[in-house]
């Protein structure tokens, strides 16, 4: 009853915290020979890596990953395959004040009342360092994918701004650090993000991710549906508090004319003339992109004294000192496209397991 794990037959464990030694990953049930080292994995790693920009963490980690086991001359043997992040700058003298107090947004309270214990530096297990482990293990996943999937992330809304798809620019999205694909919204996000960072704030995001080139068939009825595990990935990553697949939220705006996906043959093939789903029916994948939202919360890490208490009751002011994203939403966007490789690549496996192929 750990909890550290997720997938079936692609199984993910994480372990470590913030301020620990180390952080790492055991990936479970990954194929045999496949070709894997460290620097298939370190790029996506550097994508989401902190202190490389003034719009995130200037907590300065290389991130570099190790393989300990599960490749042998460059091949994965079938066995579990072992990751381990070295931490290397920690300051964890920042986190005295609070080690009595609950700092508001986080979840220092529930872990407290749960254990009955809890690693004040960095909020340890609860904070978002662990996802550097989720980017490592989606790596592991896309080579279980191949070549003929793509999966890519980008930010679509900071605060209230959005961005105006009639721009959309996939290649700019790889040329900023804000992974933004409409070059009149990344102006506005950088005065908006300045602002928030000067005033010791934090603001919100929306990230969308879209996977191309899914085999229809992928996912099961009832409880196995491809859309239910996404969501629940997606929903497990530090500070996100709402999923969408397809139109989301906004299909309730629509009418069934609306919403329907017209097809006609094509080739000897079924061509869809819309994607409002998102690339999955019925909990199965449709063949057409898959395509995901998930919203972030503000940074609960503040300058701005919040109202709370003490583990003994008394009521404090806490403000949160420390290196803290002003928009943790930015480096959320290589771990959505992570655990939408981990996803997708679990159920790949599952599908072959019952029907082949």
């Amino acid at each position: 009853m750990s909890y550290n794990t997720f997938g079936h037959m692609f199984r993910v464990t994480t372990w470590g915290e913030s301020h620990g030694p180390a952080i790492g990953c055991v990936v479970d049930g990954c194929p045999p020979r496949l070709p894997l080292s460290e620097a298939d994995i370190q790029p996506w790693l550097d994508r989401r890596r902190p202190g490389q920009s003034k719009f995130t963490t200037q907590r300065q980690e290389a991130d570099r990953v190790e393989i300990l086991s599960g490749v042998f001359e460059g091949q994965t043997t079938g066995t579990p395959i072992s990751l381990v992040i070295h931490n290397t700058d920690q300051r964890s003298r920042d986190y005295g004040d609070i080690a009595e107090r609950y700092r508001p947004g986080h979840a220092d309270v529930t872990y407290d009342r749960k254990y009955g214990i809890r690693d004040y530096r960095g909020g340890g297990r609860s904070s978002a360092r662990e996802t550097a482990m989720r980017v490592a293990a989606g790596a592991v996943a896309r080579k279980v994918l191949g070549q003929g999937v793509k999966i890519r992330a980008a930010l679509v809304q900071v605060g209230a701004i959005g961005v105006d798809r009639a721009r959309w620019d996939w290649d700019l999205v790889d040329r900023n650090p804000l992974f933004c694909p409409d070059p009149v919204a990344l102006a506005q996000w950088e005065e908006l993000l300045a602002a928030i960072r000067k005033d010791g704030s934090s603001i919100g995001a929306v990230i969308e991710v879209v996977a191309e080139g899914v085999p229809a068939g992928l996912g099961a009825p009832i409880y196995g549906k491809l859309d239910s595990d996404l969501a629940m990935a997606l929903m497990s990553i530090n500070a996100v508090k709402g999923v969408e697949i397809g139109e989301g939220f906004a299909a309730a705006a629509l009418t069934g004319e609306q919403n329907a996906d017209p097809m006609r043959m094509q080739d000897g093939a079924v061509q869809f003339a819309s994607n409002h789903a998102g690339g999955i029916l019925g909990g199965i994948s449709t063949g057409q992109p898959v395509v995901a939202r998930f919203a972030v919360k503000p940074t609960s890490s503040i300058l701005t004294p919040v109202p709370s208490v003490t583990r003994s009751g008394e009521e404090v002011e806490v403000m949160t000192k420390g290196r803290h994203d002003p928009c943790v939403g930015i480096r959320a966007v290589p771990v959505g496209e992570a655990m939408m490789a981990c996803v997708l690549a679990d159920h790949l496996l599952r599908h072959r397991g019952q029907v082949g192929g």
